[in-house]
């Protein structure tokens, strides 16, 4: 089953993009939007192995999506992307458990290679929590 990503960005250009080029370079699969406020209410309901949000957003920031996803489910990966970028909201994203923090505007290979270690990173950890729970019901 591909992996699901989660893409959120209020410049419908920009969401074309990042769209376009997941689809023609990986099998991963991608649903879009341009409000903030449904990508929160979509993360309720699960299933995104990887979230990508735009820093500046109306109604509900990067910085503020980033923080609710962690609450829902603190394994999932959230890539911040901004035209805006600063050392301090980088440093701010890393600290409320962002993977990446990426500038606009970034190369196709930027995105993919830090789109494929998040995804990798996902994996390992379900692996090793396996392999945990396997040790586990081993010593019972």
């Amino acid at each position: 089953m591909a992996e699901k990503i989660l893409i959120v960005d209020d410049e419908p250009d920009m969401l074309k993009l990042l769209n376009m080029i997941i689809k023609e370079k990986t099998p991963y699969e991608t649903i879009t939007t341009n409000n903030p406020l449904e990508a929160r209410e979509l993360s309720t309901q699960g299933g995104f192995d990887l979230v990508i949000a735009d820093l500046k957003m109306p109604g509900l920031d990067g910085m503020e999506l980033l923080e609710a996803i962690k609450r829902m489910d603190k394994d999932i990966p959230v890539i911040i992307i901004t035209a805006y970028g600063t050392v301090e909201s980088a440093v701010e994203s890393m600290q409320k458990g962002g993977f990446d923090f990426i500038t606009k505007p970034f190369r196709k290979e930027q995105i993919l290679y830090t789109i494929d270690k998040a995804l990798k990173m996902v994996k390992l950890n379900k692996e090793n929590k396996m392999l945990k729970e396997q040790l586990k019901a081993k010593d019972k």
